[in-house]
């Protein structure tokens, strides 16, 4: 399976590098563009700033660019956080996409988006600040009417970016859990 895995607004930092790694060692093709060229941030703030700067339009041109050469095989398009944002976009715009992974992150939905059936499995922590309750269900909502065939997994306690094991909000636990699942929704794709 070809999977386009986009990091959060911390950058390519190396938990997106070893969620690469572990995506690869269970068998998938895995491309991992950089869309800060090469600029990492420390905080949450510090990565807004660098999204600002470069602009959310800037940042969906320079994903369609890395997916472009990988889309006709039919990607599943993965993401953390606000990566996961941007890949829940490209997603809903390639009819050949196979599966949306998203951790940590959704984005807004066009009132006319349509799939057929697309696979999407969304891992977030319960609360999470940037993905609230009312949010999620809306989102479910607005996903399922858009013809998604949506799962969404919860993990209560755990911070934002739960997966990342350099920040304040890692959870051990709830990254093995998240990581078991999500490996088997690949599986079954």
């Amino acid at each position: 399976m070809d999977i386009l895995l986009l990091h959060s607004a911390f950058g390519l930092r190396p938990a997106v590098q070893a969620a690469a790694e572990r995506l690869r060692v269970a068998g998938h093709e895995v491309h991992v563009p950089d869309l800060f060229d090469g600029r990492t941030a420390e905080t949450v703030e510090d990565g807004m700033r660098i999204t600002e700067e470069i602009g959310r339009d800037e940042l969906l041109r320079r994903a369609v660019q890395a997916a472009a050469p990988h889309s006709d095989k039919g990607l599943v398009y993965a993401g953390l956080s606000l990566g996961a944002a941007i890949s829940q976009n490209l997603a809903l715009a390639d009819e050949k996409a196979r599966g949306l992974l998203l951790l940590h992150g959704t984005s807004d939905i066009a009132e006319n988006a349509a799939v057929d059936d697309l696979p999407v499995q969304l891992h977030v922590a319960d609360p999470d600040p940037f993905e609230t309750a009312d949010w999620l269900n809306s989102w479910y909502l607005q996903m399922r009417r858009a013809g998604a065939d949506v799962e969404i997994f919860q993990y209560p306690g755990a911070g934002h970016l739960f997966t990342d094991p350099d920040l304040p909000d890692y959870d051990a636990e709830a990254t093995t859990e998240a990581w078991s699942v999500a490996l088997a929704f690949l599986e079954s794709l």
